[in-house]
């Protein structure tokens, strides 16, 4: 049997097949869209200490399907710890109108919540985000914010220990950091002096604003017998931190830090946190929300891996002997 079908018919049935491939289509459409990401760094873009860690988040995002391209745009401004670069930045990103904001550092998030609280953010090396308000618990964060510390108050008598054990002799430890960009200091200065206290050594605290008084400080702390450094994880010595441990070399002063690249670049002694690490762990939180996870629903997490870096040219310069079991903890040794 034959069946005939009119031109009206024929047309009634094309708009159906039409009206039915149209939404496929799209959703396949609105499925492929391209996701934005703004990162802030407090870096400067051209710091050779800051690629590997942009370098290991978009390693992170590739293994979960996501590499930047058609489909994936990631917006970086980097603020070389400049405070008025970092509130321009953060308000160029966030007009940007990501789905999703990377924020390194207390800095970074703080400007970024001026300019808004909807877009999710996922902060990484932030210290204390409870207690400064960013989020509710680190069980349950709330809110638009999520993200991964990188240091507790207890790191500071550990900062002291690790000081007492490659210099002996030290009589006084003394901490240096920005109270502007890092307000947490106090906190810090408690367990460091606890523990000297209980090391009989005299701990003093030394807040800077600028290069000028940084340079003032350490220059001031030579002058005491057997004075040592102990360096805050803070974005104002981070980016002065060849200056830094440049005044360190000059005086002889014995230092401890909280990150690898000072003492790649001459520093004594570093004992903290693996923020390459970080910066990879946090592709996964970003991916989680870029797939529909809420920020408020995902625990802010610790650092998992900690590394102890010692310089044996800088200890040779400064007359000191590193002992062998402090060799045989360390993670790496520069020679």
């Amino acid at each position: 049997m034959t069946v005939t079908i009119g031109r009206r018919e024929l047309l009634v049935a094309l708009g159906g097949a039409a009206a039915v491939a149209w939404p496929l289509a799209a959703r396949g459409q609105q499925s492929e869209r391209v996701r934005r990401i703004g990162v802030l760094m407090m870096l400067a873009a051209g710091d050779p200490d800051a690629q590997p860690r942009v370098e290991a988040f978009e390693q992170g995002l590739q293994k979960l399907g996501w590499t930047a391209g058609s489909k994936l745009r990631i917006e970086y401004r980097w603020a070389g710890g400049d405070p008025g670069l970092i509130r321009t930045y953060a308000a160029e990103i966030v007009g940007f109108n990501p789905d999703v904001i990377l924020a390194n550092a207390s800095p970074a998030l703080t400007a970024i919540l001026r300019e808004t609280n909807t877009i999710p953010i996922v902060f990484v090396q932030m210290i204390d985000p409870v207690s400064r308000g960013f989020v509710s618990s680190l069980a349950r964060p709330g809110g638009s914010i999520t993200g991964f510390t990188n240091f507790e108050f207890p790191m500071g008598g550990k900062w002291v220990e690790t000081l007492k054990e490659v210099a002996p002799a030290i009589m006084s430890v003394t901490a240096v950091f920005n109270p502007e960009t890092a307000p947490y200091g106090g906190s810090f200065f408690q367990q460091i002096r606890t523990s000297a206290t209980s090391l009989a050594l005299e701990a003093n605290q030394a807040p800077v604003h600028d290069a000028a008084e940084l340079e003032r400080a350490v220059a001031d702390i030579a002058t005491k017998p057997n004075g040592s450094l102990i360096v805050l994880p803070d974005t104002f010595v981070t980016v002065h931190r060849d200056m830094l441990v440049g005044l360190a070399s000059l005086h002889r002063l014995p230092a401890v830090y909280p990150f690898r690249y000072f003492v790649t670049r001459g520093g004594l002694i570093s004992y903290g946190v693996d923020g390459v690490d970080l910066f990879r762990r946090s592709a996964d939180y970003v991916d989680r929300i870029l797939r529909g996870e809420r920020a408020a629903d995902l625990p802010v997490q610790a650092p998992t891996k900690y590394e102890l870096v010692i310089n044996l040219k800088t200890a040779k310069a400064l007359g000191l002997e590193v002992p062998p079991q402090l060799l045989a903890r360390a993670d790496e040794v520069i020679e």
